[in-house]
């Protein structure tokens, strides 16, 4: 049973770097079956299909998101600090990737629609991240003009766009920007 366990993870991993860095649709199983150093029938017992193995690769990218975030903001109480740090998380993802981007936001500019699991995977990824921005927004000391459901959307689009640009632009600038945006807003 643990050798089983290492193989799942081992192809889980390659696939990650691989649907990440080079995409999915560029990505095909043979070269997944190499890389992790497989046999066929190994890749197809822990994962029927390429679409399987790619809603694994995503629900791994969530769990990371969300477990690195709590991790970033152990002891950290108040609500504004938060979602500073929620973007300077956003930041070191950026900058440890080489700005390769949003792993969800690429594999659905490659998927569309195609993949309605894919696609509700992804949506309810980005709705998460809503959600919890503005649970903290509603925790925060807050007299501007915008309700705090405005504000909330309104600063993760900011953040998803940000993202986006800092991929273009291979810097940092658009996140910092966000949070410029947050503290003038907040202060």
């Amino acid at each position: 049973m643990q050798e089983k366990v290492k193989v799942r993870d081992r192809i889980l991993h390659v696939a990650t770097d691989l649907f990440y860095h080079q995409g999915f649709n560029q990505t095909g199983i043979n070269q997944i079956i190499a890389e992790a150093d497989i046999a066929i029938g190994s890749l197809y017992n822990h994962f029927p299909s390429k679409n399987d193995l790619l809603l694994a690769y995503l629900q791994r990218q969530e769990d990371e998101l969300f477990e690195g975030f709590e991790q970033a903001i152990k002891g950290v109480t108040h609500p504004r600090d938060k979602v500073l740090k929620f973007i300077d998380y956003r930041i070191a993802q950026q900058q440890s990737s080489g700005f390769c981007g949003c792993p969800f936001t690429k594999i659905i500019s490659e998927i569309g629609d195609r993949d309605p699991k894919v696609q509700q995977l992804v949506q309810s990824h980005k709705e998460k991240q809503r959600t919890m921005l503005y649970g903290f927004i509603k925790q925060m000391e807050y007299t501007g003009s915008l309700d705090r459901k405005l504000l909330a959307d309104t600063l993760f689009l900011m953040l998803e766009g940000a993202t986006i640009s800092t991929t273009i632009h291979q810097n940092i600038q658009a996140l910092e920007s966000v949070k410029k945006y947050l503290k003038k807003i907040s202060d």
